[in-house]
């Protein structure tokens, strides 16, 4: 199995560069279906040998891996979800500001680029949410979970439906994001210290992909403008390390710097809010 898939990357990285000097539009296909391929192959080896998925951080040394950092149990937690990769990222909080502690694959989430519309659209949810003890799930099954809080002010807003989306173990979703359970475990022990220890709720950002100027480009669509928003929020966060005040104003998000508490996505418009 392993050498077929190398095969298949094989050419189509041969393809690849020869479409690349033709077309860049149909080469960044190939890429994309090169990438999906390799998820695919890599859930089979994992349901199949039970390994973990390529890029998971070695979660049996929690401790000494914050330790290395100088980072510590219980410190204020931030997510970032990026559906296109396949990956979350879990930040903690250190000397007032927030560094990257692990990026952890996602083994499965469910539907296509774009927000979450209504109930039974299969469709894991796009936009910034928030979590409190109370969205913790100990008895999940599976595993363990937690509920991203959708919808939110915004989602309410647009009139979506939908509930119980989940961050999850296992390898299945029917929108949500599944991590396998030695992962979620991880994720667990982070966000139960971290609330344990003070810190109201964690801010989850769930993005459609890395928020570049180029995969805005080559990302085209009806949900262009809701994205453009998104990267917005996105920004702040890169150039603060704290997750930006986020609200809902005349049907779009807004945001403010942040200021290193965790508050609600709500309905308000602060100064220099958009009008239209």
């Amino acid at each position: 199995m392993i050498r077929l898939f190398l095969a298949v990357c094989l050419v189509l990285a041969a393809i690849f560069s020869f479409e690349l000097a033709r077309d860049n539009r149909t080469a960044w296909r190939l890429v994309d279906d090169a990438r999906t391929l390799a998820l695919r192959v890599d859930r089979y080896l994992h349901r199949r040998t039970g390994r973990p998925l390529h890029g998971t951080p070695d979660v049996g040394r929690l401790k000494e891996r914050l330790a290395e950092r100088g980072l510590a149990l219980g410190a204020p937690v931030y997510m970032r979800i990026f559906k296109k990769e396949s990956e979350l990222e879990l930040w903690l909080k250190k000397d007032g500001r927030y560094v990257r502690f692990a990026s952890y694959p996602i083994c499965r989430w469910s539907g296509h680029l774009g927000p979450k519309l209504k109930e039974g659209d299969r469709q894991a949810p796009e936009g910034f949410y928030t979590v409190s003890r109370g969205q913790l799930n100990p008895n999940s099954r599976w595993h363990r979970s937690f509920n991203l809080g959708f919808p939110n002010a915004f989602d309410r807003a647009h009139g979506r439906t939908g509930s119980f989306l989940m961050v999850h173990g296992g390898c299945s979703s029917i929108g949500c994001y599944a991590m396998t359970d030695p992962v979620i475990t991880e994720i667990w022990n982070l966000v139960t210290s971290s609330l344990g220890n003070g810190q109201s709720r964690f801010h989850v950002h769930v993005f459609p992909f890395r928020m570049t100027e180029r995969n805005l480009r080559r990302h085209q669509g009806e949900w262009q403008p809701f994205w453009k928003d998104l990267k917005i929020g996105h920004d702040l966060f890169e150039r603060s390390a704290l997750p930006p005040v986020v609200s809902v104003c005349r049907g779009r998000y807004v945001f403010e710097p942040g200021t290193g508490r965790d508050a609600r996505v709500r309905v308000r418009c602060p100064n220099g809010a958009p009008t239209s």
